[in-house]
């Protein structure tokens, strides 16, 4: 898995350690990175040099992709480049489709207080919109960004997003031969005083218990060789984060989307709050018939 792997950058500093990141999984996949520059139309860029119109950032993408694959040569990555004009986003997530890659890697930036957005929202957009499986890191210091990894946690709550991001996980665990931590989180704080006067304490286990059972069982066909089983109750980000700083985890793979009604356990920002505040790399893959909604 993971031969084909499309990178979109913007700045090469700002990218390094996750494109070293990107190197690691390219070398041990034995494949190939994809840089892509976007310039993003809808920024005025085109300039008058020499008589000649000239669109700057076309010309900017040309000198990063250029500098990116400068540092992918001394890690002896294979790569090629590539700059084309278009809304970011979209125009990622459209290239990743058709271009069928395997994964995408992107930066993101900590979340700072409330108004801390992720980079320029790009790689947020593209965690929501993408049907391909999408890698996001954070640009601090103190994260870890090891590979292979040693230690993955699976968070579900039974969904259909939960249980594609699963198999990934688990085929990704059995590449890996990497420890498995499955958890499930009972968030009934979100669900109101009325709701849960209908539900007691053990029914809401029932439903995580169910939920780590089966990714449990499916852990058996991958031949995954250690699953460890967590029930944990809180804010499921603040969960997820607990159990990667406790069971030295090294990265994450999750949904993108939770449950709707009174079985929600993940909800659809789980995802994005793990992306921002995750000190390893995340991985969110989103079920496929939940694209068009």
């Amino acid at each position: 898995m993971y031969e084909t792997i499309l990178f979109p950058i913007d700045e090469v500093m700002e990218s390094s350690a996750i494109l070293h990141h990107a190197s690691e999984i390219a070398h041990w996949a034995d494949g190939t990175v994809q840089l892509l520059f976007i310039a993003n139309t809808g920024r005025d860029s085109v300039t008058l040099v020499d008589n000649q119109v000239v669109d700057a950032l076309v010309k900017q993408g040309e000198s990063v992709v250029e500098e990116a694959g400068a540092t992918l040569d001394t890690l002896g990555v294979d790569y090629d480049t590539d700059v084309v004009q278009g809304n970011p986003a979209p125009t990622i997530v459209q290239y990743a489709d058709r271009y069928d890659y395997d994964l995408i890697v992107m930066p993101t930036h900590a979340r700072q207080g409330l108004s801390r957005r992720l980079l320029g929202s790009v790689t947020e957009k593209v965690v929501r919109l993408s049907e391909k499986p999408v890698l996001t890191a954070r640009m601090e210091s103190t994260d870890q960004l090891t590979f292979p990894y040693e230690g993955i946690l699976i968070p579900t709550d039974g969904s259909k997003s939960a249980a594609r991001a699963a198999e990934h996980g688990l085929e990704l665990a059995a590449a890996t031969d990497a420890t498995v931590h499955v958890l499930s989180v009972v968030d009934d704080s979100s669900l109101g005083p009325d709701v849960r006067s209908m539900l007691s304490g053990k029914e809401y286990e029932q439903v995580a218990a169910d939920a780590v059972a089966d990714v449990v069982s499916k852990a058996k066909e991958f031949d995954v060789p250690t699953v460890v089983e967590h029930i944990e109750h809180g804010a499921p980000s603040d969960r997820i984060n607990t159990v990667v700083d406790e069971h030295d985890v090294d990265a994450v793979v999750m949904g993108t989307t939770g449950r709707s009604g009174v079985d929600r356990i993940l909800l659809g920002s789980v995802a994005e709050k793990t992306v921002r505040t995750a000190p390893v790399p995340v991985i969110t893959v989103a079920a496929k018939q939940e694209q068009s909604e």
